[in-house]
């Protein structure tokens, strides 16, 4: 059984909230409990309703999406956000990720797409739409005068084969798939997974493939 997720929309637009709550009401498990139509009514009402995962828009009045997300983060750790935007712009996903939230989708996601997003970010997983994804690396990573940025601190102590699951996790495999590259169990992967993330004191997948990316790891022409 699905657990039960209390959602809580946030877009200045009345009626992309009001289609959004219908897009959600025939689902079993899923209540909204409250809409915000700016990032500071936000973050007010995630502290008063305490919701599972907040629909955050990226622009917004008052106080923006990635502000908003970067507030509730801190001030509700226990509250996950999922960042939709019409725009599919670069810097808003690296911008919203940073800020803390656990996945970014286009608008024109279907209904059942947002249902499934909302269940991955309400269990504490990563989730990037893939064009998004293919956008980010070929602006960030092929752009030939982008200087290549430092390591993140900790890097040093990763052993090979972290960085190995490092490299793999960048080229889209999943805990199964690298097992399975690597000849070792799910449970062994997941352990390397949570040594590696500590160490560059990254969250979740999405964060260490933005990491990964960054630092120069891999590139958009490697296979993994």
């Amino acid at each position: 059984m699905n657990a039960h997720v209390r959602v809580l929309i946030a877009d200045d637009q009345p009626l992309v909230r009001r289609g959004l709550a219908l897009m959600l009401a025939p689902e079993p498990g899923f209540e909204v409990v409250a809409e915000a139509g700016d990032g500071a009514e936000a973050v007010r009402l995630a502290h008063e309703h305490r919701p599972d995962v907040v629909i955050m828009d990226i622009r917004m009045p008052v106080l923006d999406g990635i502000a908003a997300t970067a507030r509730l983060t801190a001030e509700l750790p226990a509250c996950r956000v999922l960042a939709l935007s019409t725009f599919d712009m670069d810097e808003h996903v690296i911008g919203a990720l940073r800020a803390g939230a656990y996945g970014f989708l286009p608008k024109d996601i279907s209904p059942e797409e947002l249902v499934a997003a909302l269940r991955v970010v309400r269990e504490g997983e990563a989730i990037l739409a893939p064009r998004l994804l293919t956008r980010l690396i070929a602006t960030h990573v092929t752009a030939p005068e982008r200087p290549v940025p430092p390591l993140p601190s900790g890097t040093d102590g990763l052993t090979g084969r972290e960085r190995e699951v490092w490299r793999l996790i960048a080229g889209g495999l999943d805990n199964t798939e690298i097992a399975d590259r690597l000849a070792v169990s799910p449970s062994t992967v997941k352990n390397h997974i949570t040594g590696l993330f500590a160490k560059l004191r990254v969250r979740d997948r999405a964060q260490a493939v933005i990491a990964a990316y960054e630092t120069g790891l891999v590139t958009a022409r490697q296979a993994p």
